[in-house]
């Protein structure tokens, strides 16, 4: 069993934000997977498939950012999986824009999205990979997570965000950890 789940908010009016960059990047390891989202479970958008056997899960939590947890504590419980099974796409903040950081496990650092699934989950083993967008305007951070993407910032995200939804389909597909952080780690570090 695996599992992806990206993180973002469900209304129109944040489908280009900052925050919902695990949203998009879910839906790109989905493609990748060759599944799509046609159920809702667990109040989450979900797409099932299988891979060598395997059942592999990839949602998109639609009980917006700071209340991920509680989703995410149900798809597990619902899938009889563990933390370990688990892997979380998320915006980061705190990294260089564009950059990609992807750990087999941590702190949910300042991420509320991050820090909720902590919380319900009881447990911080779980991978999680990490969109960077480091903040260059002067306003207040609530503010700038929820602005869109620029349009001059596009090709620099598409490429981030998708390279994210990579790493999350060799997460499924059963890749070991290392190499998938070796592989996309080493990418985000040239930008």
């Amino acid at each position: 069993m695996k599992i992806i789940v990206g993180l973002g908010n469900p209304d129109e009016k944040y489908k280009k934000t900052y925050h919902n960059l695990g949203f998009i990047a879910a839906e790109d390891a989905a493609i990748e997977l060759s599944l799509a989202f046609k159920h809702k479970k667990c109040r989450a958008l979900v797409a099932e498939g299988f891979y060598k056997g395997e059942k592999i899960v990839v949602a998109k939590p639609q009980t917006y950012m700071n209340l991920s947890g509680e989703s995410v504590k149900e798809i597990l419980a619902y899938y009889k999986a563990a933390p370990s099974d688990l892997v979380v796409i998320c915006d980061d903040y705190d990294l260089p824009k564009g950059s990609l950081r992807i750990r087999k496990s941590g702190s949910a650092g300042t991420h509320n999205g991050l820090r909720n699934i902590v919380a319900e989950i009881g447990s911080e083993q779980f991978a999680r990979i990490r969109i960077g967008f480091r903040r260059e305007e002067n306003i207040p951070l609530v503010n700038y997570v929820l602005s869109p993407v620029r349009e001059e910032d596009y090709p620099v995200f598409a490429e981030t965000v998708h390279a994210a939804g990579l790493a999350a389909a060799a997460f499924a597909r059963g890749e070991k950890p290392d190499d998938i952080m070796q592989k996309y780690n080493k990418n985000a570090a040239k930008r």
